[in-house]
């Protein structure tokens, strides 16, 4: 595990396009995951101790997000090929298990993983209704406990002024 810290948010920047095949067999693309109010899209695997650490509490926001208008994605960034505990089908399960009501998708050519300048896992953009980017960096302010998440974009479409680099484990990325 080799321990990384994201850069913090640069407002206003606009959500990149994709399109990636999801854990369910559909193809999503950030057309098929916005929400009325905002987006959040969170690169995330399945072995890290950091993800592993707060997949209970993103799971529950995401949930409480899309209640409030704002759409989900989890994108698996990683080299599966070298780490196969981040292969599709280990991928299924680990969405089966923790019960996944948002897509999770895999970014096989890490292409847009790359286009977002995502550099760990988990490491959460923020984006409001105009899909500026509003939120760079952790779930909430807590490492691994048990802080209540801020939903500010999704009420006010700003981010907040503070805010805390994610930090997780660093993508396994091809070369």
């Amino acid at each position: 595990m080799v321990l990384s810290a994201a850069n913090i948010c640069n407002f206003g920047w606009k959500a990149r396009e994709f399109r990636l095949k999801g854990v369910d067999g559909k193809t999503y693309t950030l057309a098929d995951v916005r929400g009325p109010k905002g987006t959040l899209v969170t690169f995330i695997c399945n072995h890290c101790p950091y993800v592993r650490g707060v997949i209970g509490r993103l799971v529950k926001e995401a949930n409480a997000l899309q209640d409030i208008g704002v759409g989900t994605i989890a994108i698996m960034p990683n080299d599966s090929q070298a780490y196969p505990e981040d292969s599709f089908d280990n991928m299924q399960r680990f969405a089966r298990q923790h019960g996944f009501a948002f897509p999770y998708v895999i970014d096989e050519t890490q292409e847009v993983a790359r286009a977002y300048g995502a550099q760990c896992t988990p490491d959460f953009f923020g984006f409001n209704a105009n899909d500026e980017l509003q939120y760079r960096g952790r779930l909430d302010s807590a490492r691994m406990s048990n802080a209540p998440p801020e939903r500010r974009v999704a009420a006010t479409g700003r981010g907040p002024p503070e805010q805390t680099a994610s930090m997780g484990c660093s993508i396994k990325w091809r070369y």
